[in-house]
């Protein structure tokens, strides 16, 4: 379809000016309606970006790009005949920041791309945080709302998904990512800024998250959907693949603990709606057997616990 409605984007660097209010409240109205916006002037340094993107791409070429033409041959996903709706056209590694780092863990990665990815997971773990007491500031929440609803008992969950989506002969035939809502809280993409193909799912049409170089992208998680009953939402993406270039994705999920206790926020609850109250681990115990489902289901779900049983595994996720 033809793209009529603009996409938000946020300068972050009108709150520390006369144009805070008006940014704010774009801020808000992204969270309410569309559960997207990106963001630019955000702070992170341009050259660390540059240098992220360039060691991500030649990562994937070096170690990665052979493993992916290997399970293409594996799954008989060469040719493309027939449409595939239980694989993505993905290539992807994950790093854990907190509460435990990976960082060194993970094999086939330089010693200059791990100091840039630990540099690039700090400075995005504090955007996140500056993010969400900018929500609570729109929600009416106090200061470190949200920060303290994700703590738990041992501080948040933070990680890092790093994708690569290589040429497809056949993008009609299989996503890159099939369409799903995250289900954590708060994340913060680095995306491809040549190469698109992500895709939120906005008044029953698929609108593009346009590529803006230097730019971070944020969505909201069924966590924050949750915790403000319904003001806020996450929202259906899906990556679609293309015929030319390799878009690299670098996407770091902001979550709460693993035993953080997660409810509507008592100021922001109402008979009318209702979301459930669960520890965020068995959530994400459902999440991962029915990610690229509805949400709807899950939340009803939480509401019964012994509904989660009912739900059958259907793929794996990882939850950092």
């Amino acid at each position: 379809m033809e793209q009529t409605i603009k996409f938000p984007v946020v300068n972050l660097s009108k709150l520390n000016g006369e144009e805070r209010d008006q940014t704010m409240a774009l801020i808000n109205d992204a969270c309410e309606n569309w559960g997207f916006f990106e963001i630019v002037n955000h702070g992170l340094p341009y050259d660390l970006m540059d240098n992220v993107e360039k060691m991500t791409k030649e990562h994937y070429k070096k170690t990665m790009e052979q493993k992916f033409n290997d399970m293409l041959k594996s799954k008989g996903l060469e040719k493309l005949e027939t449409e595939v709706e239980d694989v993505d056209w993905e290539s992807t590694f994950y790093l854990r920041h907190l509460p435990q780092s990976n960082l060194y863990d993970i094999p086939d990665m330089s010693d200059e791309y791990r100091t840039a990815m630990k540099d690039f997971g700090k400075r995005l773990e504090n955007l996140a945080e500056n993010l969400l007491d900018q929500l609570c500031e729109n929600l009416g929440l106090e200061k470190g709302y949200l920060k303290k609803m994700f703590h738990g008992t041992k501080g948040p969950s933070f990680g890092t998904k790093v994708s690569n989506y290589p040429p497809c002969p056949k993008p009609e035939m299989i996503k890159g990512l099939r369409a799903h809502t995250d289900a954590g809280g708060i994340i913060l993409l680095f995306q491809d800024d040549k190469v698109s193909g992500l895709q939120l799912l906005k008044d029953g049409d698929w609108i593009d998250v346009p590529p803006l170089n230097h730019s971070i992208v944020i969505n909201l998680g069924d966590q924050l959907e949750v915790i403000t009953n319904g003001k806020y939402k996450s929202v259906m993406h899906r990556v679609v693949t293309q015929k030319e270039g390799n878009r690299m994705s670098i996407a770091s999920f902001y979550n709460p603990g693993s035993d953080a206790e997660i409810s509507p926020a008592s100021s922001l609850a109402s008979k009318e709606t209702e979301y459930p109250s669960f520890v965020f681990d068995d959530y994400m115990k459902l999440y991962a057997g029915v990610k690229f489902q509805p949400k709807e289901p899950r939340f009803e779900a939480m509401r019964n616990a012994t509904a989660v049983t009912e739900l059958n595994p259907a793929a794996s996720v990882e939850t950092f």
